[in-house]
């Protein structure tokens, strides 16, 4: 039974946790084996960050299970001593939402067993640790995938998909990780084991299970997730289209989407993006003379996907498009997509860091803040490599640099965070699939209320009302003080 968060504060949870307690140490190891705790600082070095590299936080040890009853026993012993975690998969994010501040990183890699598939319902039955690309190969042989598709799939986990309600390409025509996932056999921070949602998909009182998914390890850990499966199309087209100009590719995703037709994935990538991949392992054959190009996948019954494909290369020639090739086979349509989803990848040859946000924007202002981003890096001096979900307005402007140099780096996020209040006052929200973490949260107060947050903090406390679990994430610590001040005054006036 999940707990009622009255009259918790907390500042009431005990900061304990750190290498100087050699007794928390010696009682993990004697739970998962000393080889799977670790505590020296060049072994911890390895989980400083994940995939942004701009934040560094060094867990104070961490630890490991190989199995449910390990972590279930870990986490129970965490809740006797008031132990702060961070549960962490793979270390793919992009807001360093699964670092560890002088706390305990819970590593959930090794829990990687897929429970069961179950064709004749199409559902799946995973572990935490499970790659999300394994999945779709062991569902294969039933005709069957997973189909969000984080540019990470082939190592993020389907734990950290759930923890970042993760999207990918895909997720404009088959939703994110939330639309996929039926229920969660959730490990609470007290310890405690609840299962969230069910496995026919039926919704019974609060939505308990919408609630955890997305909520960055602050309300607890999945224990075993059952997912929706997919059938395997009958047919996929791939179209890559380019153009002379970013506005012209902008105008032809509006084209496409206002016409009816719902693409599998409809991808922009800008010249500077391009010119990364073509120069990296990862070259797929993009014109380097391009400013954009779209990547635009239609998928389903053989059936009309033809007529389709006329009509959404139609409405790229009539954008602009210099010429809208379709791939001939799978070995091309894969090729195609090693480069979108390598991208990040590519950009890593450019710089030694790199800072990417995922703002959402109204689809139909897509140009205008296309122009701004343009606009705002020029001002400042900086490299913007757009690479985005172009089909529902969920950008990605990366910006490689130095990170050593303070000047640059001053000049990088304030470009970055103009950029965010641009999209912000736009019509748009701060993320997309990537998650608040640490990174974004300069950004919370910019886009909710004084009460909204208070609301999110609430929240929080009936999962986990020492906010041991994943602290100083997601919600600005100054709001959640203030709606603890606000609550104690309430109480105390009535």
């Amino acid at each position: 039974m999940i707990h009622s968060a009255a009259g918790s504060s907390p500042s009431s949870a005990p900061a304990r946790g750190t290498t100087r307690d050699d007794g928390l140490a010696r009682a993990l190891a004697a739970i998962v084996g000393e080889r799977r705790v670790l505590e020296r600082p060049g072994e911890l070095r390895a989980y400083e960050s994940d995939g942004l590299p701009g934040y560094q936080h060094r867990p104070s040890l961490a630890v490991f299970p190989g199995s449910r009853e390990e972590t279930v026993a870990v986490v129970k012993l965490f809740a006797e001593r008031g132990v702060r975690f961070v549960p962490r998969g793979a270390g793919t994010g992009l807001s360093g939402g699964a670092l560890a501040d002088d706390v305990v990183l819970l590593g959930l890699h090794r829990l990687r067993t897929i429970l069961s598939i179950d064709a004749e319902n199409v559902r799946a039955v995973v572990e935490p640790g499970v790659v999300n690309a394994a999945l779709s190969r062991a569902a294969a042989p039933y005709g069957l995938y997973y189909a969000p598709d984080p540019s990470s799939q082939t190592a993020c986990t389907i734990g950290g998909n759930v923890a970042e309600n993760a999207g990918g390409p895909h997720c404009l025509k088959y939703g994110v990780t939330l639309n996929h996932v039926l229920a969660v056999t959730a490990l609470l921070p007290s310890g405690e084991i609840v299962t969230l949602g069910n496995a026919q998909g039926e919704t019974e009182g609060y939505d308990l299970l919408g609630a955890f998914i997305g909520s960055e390890g602050c309300f607890g850990i999945a224990l075993d997730v059952t997912v929706r499966l997919e059938p395997l199309p009958q047919a996929v087209h791939t179209l890559l289209a380019d153009f002379s100009t970013v506005h012209a590719a902008a105008e032809a995703v509006s084209a496409i989407i206002a016409s009816g037709i719902v693409p599998a994935a409809l991808e922009l990538m800008d010249a500077a993006t391009i010119q990364a991949v073509e120069a990296s392992i990862y070259a797929a054959g993009y014109p380097t003379d391009a400013a954009a190009v779209l990547l635009i996948e239609l998928d389903g019954a053989a059936a009309g996907l033809e007529e389709d494909s006329a009509r959404v290369s139609r409405f790229c020639t009539e954008a602009g498009a210099r010429g809208v090739r379709l791939a001939t086979d799978a070995a091309e349509r894969a090729r195609l997509w090693q480069g979108r989803k390598k991208a990040f990848g590519a950009m890593g040859r450019m710089a030694p860091h790199l800072v990417v946000q995922d703002a959402v924007v109204p689809r139909t202002r897509l140009p205008e803040i296309l122009a701004t981003i343009e606009r705002i890096g020029r001002a400042h001096g900086v490299q913007v490599c757009n690479v985005f979900h172009a089909g529902d307005g969920n950008l990605h402007p990366n910006m490689t640099y130095d990170g050593n140099d303070p000047e640059e780096s001053a000049r990088v996020h304030q470009a970055m965070s103009e950029i965010m209040d641009a999209c912000i006052a736009a019509g748009g929200t701060i993320t997309g699939e990537h998650g608040i973490g640490v990174d974004k949260l300069p950004y919370m107060d910019r886009l909710f209320s004084p009460e909204t947050l208070g609301a999110m903090c609430a929240l929080r406390d009936v999962f986990d009302p020492d906010r041991r679990a994943n602290p100083g994430k997601v919600v600005p610590m100054h709001s959640c003080r203030e709606w603890h001040g606000a609550a104690a005054t309430r109480t105390r006036s009535a």
